[in-house]
């Protein structure tokens, strides 16, 4: 493999980069000749992980929210990640708009307006009537819960791993860095390479089901504003322009290329944040907003330790049914491309303190993903009709927008701009913003899977660096024309059931990282050097 690495002009990890690239064309392949079975197994796999350790996955994405918190208020937060002299490369705007954009912007645009619709029509609690003020407040709240703090505690907590041992201990820039509190030296050997090559893979397969999902609603849009078909022809007429676009980006690199896109795309986002807001109920969704801020305080901790322990079997998502269709199923998808998002925010996040860090990446985002679903979310619940006097007074009108999106969940932003002036300009600058929102999160995968393989921080050959993004590309793409909905169907199952060790190894990585925060000399943080590597090294 060093031969061919040689040959092909590849500065990498070999080992990696070809058994990352061989696992993929073999799942593809497999995909190809057995759609069906792959299904069925993994699904088997995922219905009895939601059913027995759904509780596993909630207990331990509130545990990383806390871990995150107490360590950010801790006297380990003066911590620098990098020399204690280093400085932030990027200003707080640019830092923002990349790891956002880069991280869940694609699914705020697919679930800003479907998500508190679907829990406005079918409440996640017992006894809440459909359609009511209560189940208005539970949409609000639950939404947010899944994409908030606890969506971004599963980011950094192995973003603030990567970043400290990567910085501290001048580690390489690689999954398996983290774990040099347990392994040693042999983050170097076949054990520290079969965590990093489970890295990529997670990452290339979690990425694949958002490219799907992001695809998905601009072939919806396009339907909508000009008739195109919903059809595998379009589909991979999109993946193939959008994997154009961010092969043109990963060339160009991270400082030109992803962060040129992620400002430009955050500043469309806000506009059309700033367009409902306005031709909207301004004044009700003003008092929205606040009111969001409030009922998402109130019930965060209620939520975050809810497990629906009295729910019986169901149709949808095993014995606890609609909690293990959406809260487990979030956790297990987000948590198989955390070390993509991990890897990309410390790499923006050198020269940071890990109280900047950590509060900037739980935060910022979440507090924007708050204002996102109160603008998006309470517009279309009072366009739908919340309770009974409004449902009545809106007549044939009530509904309309939850039964659309009941028929198509890709089709929800665009039924709801239906509703607003301009709507055809409006859903056509929505398409746009998908598209770039697609472009950056393949883009910036992209780049973190290329440091997984070389350990680096600086780039690799170009042509290393197009062939993720590429892969990536037709990836979705062979998905969708191999297998159709039953490609993308099986590879949500099986990132799915691939969540559960990586929950697990992200639960090590806080043990790990604690333990590293633990050989600091706290008293030289402000004027002294980093750890040494030989103070953390494992007993053999």
């Amino acid at each position: 493999m060093d031969a061919l690495a040689r040959k092909l002009g590849l500065k990498t990890d070999p080992t990696i980069f070809f058994t990352s690239a061989g696992i993929m064309i073999l799942f593809l392949v497999a995909l190809l000749i057995a759609p069906g079975p792959i299904g069925e197994a993994f699904g088997a796999g995922r219905q009895w992980i939601v059913t027995n350790l759904g509780w596993f996955f909630i207990f331990g994405v509130t545990s990383w929210v806390a871990f995150l918190l107490w360590v950010a208020i801790s006297r380990f937060g003066a911590i620098r990640l990098g020399g204690n002299d280093a400085k932030p490369a990027y200003t707080n705007a640019s830092w923002f708009a990349m790891l956002f954009a880069g991280g869940i912007g694609t699914v705020l645009m697919f679930w800003g307006v479907a998500e508190p619709i679907s829990h406005f029509a079918t409440p996640p609690r017992p006894g809440v009537e459909p359609f009511s003020v209560a189940a208005a407040d539970d949409a609000m709240s639950f939404s947010i819960y899944h994409l908030g703090l606890h969506t971004w505690a599963i980011f950094a907590m192995p973003g603030l791993a990567f970043a400290y041992f990567i910085y501290r201990y001048n580690l390489p820039m690689r999954f398996s860095s983290v774990f040099f509190p347990l392994l040693g030296e042999r983050i170097h050997g076949p054990i520290g390479k079969t965590l990093d090559i489970f890295a990529v893979l997670g990452t290339l397969f979690g990425v694949a089901v958002s490219v799907g999902l992001g695809t998905q609603q601009i072939n919806a849009g396009l339907t909508e504003l000009f008739g195109v078909p919903d059809a595998v022809l379009p589909k991979v007429v999109i993946i193939a322009v959008l994997t154009t676009v961010a092969v043109g980006s990963i060339i160009a690199g991270l400082d030109s290329g992803v962060k040129r896109l992620s400002n430009i795309n955050i500043g469309m986002a806000v506009g059309l944040l700033l367009f409902v807001l306005f031709t909207g109920s301004t004044v009700f969704l003003l008092r929205a907003v606040v009111e969001t801020f409030g009922l998402y305080i109130t019930n965060l901790l209620p939520m975050a330790f809810w497990n629906d322990t009295l729910a019986r079997y169901s149709s949808e998502g095993g014995a606890w049914g609609w909690q293990g269709s959406w809260t487990v199923f979030y956790w297990a998808w987000t948590v198989t491309w955390s070390p993509f998002i991990g890897i990309f925010v410390a790499r923006i996040s050198r020269g940071r303190t890990i109280r900047e860090f950590v509060l900037g990446v739980l935060f910022a985002p979440s507090i924007f993903t708050l204002i996102w679903f109160a603008i998006f979310g309470w517009s279309a619940m009072e366009i739908d009709g919340i309770g009974p006097e409004a449902r009545a007074a809106l007549g044939d009108q009530a509904g309309t927008l939850s039964a659309a999106v009941a028929e198509s969940i890709p089709l929800a932003m665009f039924a709801f701009f239906d509703n607003f002036p301009a709507a055809t300009l409006i859903q056509g600058l929505a398409v746009v913003i998908v598209a770039i929102f697609f472009a950056t999160s393949s883009d910036s995968a992209s780049l973190v899977v290329d440091m997984l393989c070389t350990g680096s921080a600086d780039p690799g050959p170009w042509h290393q660096r197009v062939f993720w993004g590429v892969s990536e590309g037709m990836l979705a793409a062979m998905l969708i024309v191999l297998a159709g909905d039953a490609g993308l169907t099986a590879l949500q199952e099986v990132i799915t059931v691939v969540g559960l060790p990586m929950f697990i190894l992200v639960f090590i990585m806080m043990f790990a990282l604690y333990r590293g925060l633990s050989h600091e000399d706290l008293s030289e943080i402000k004027v002294g050097t980093p750890p040494k590597q030989e103070d953390l090294k494992p007993e053999d």
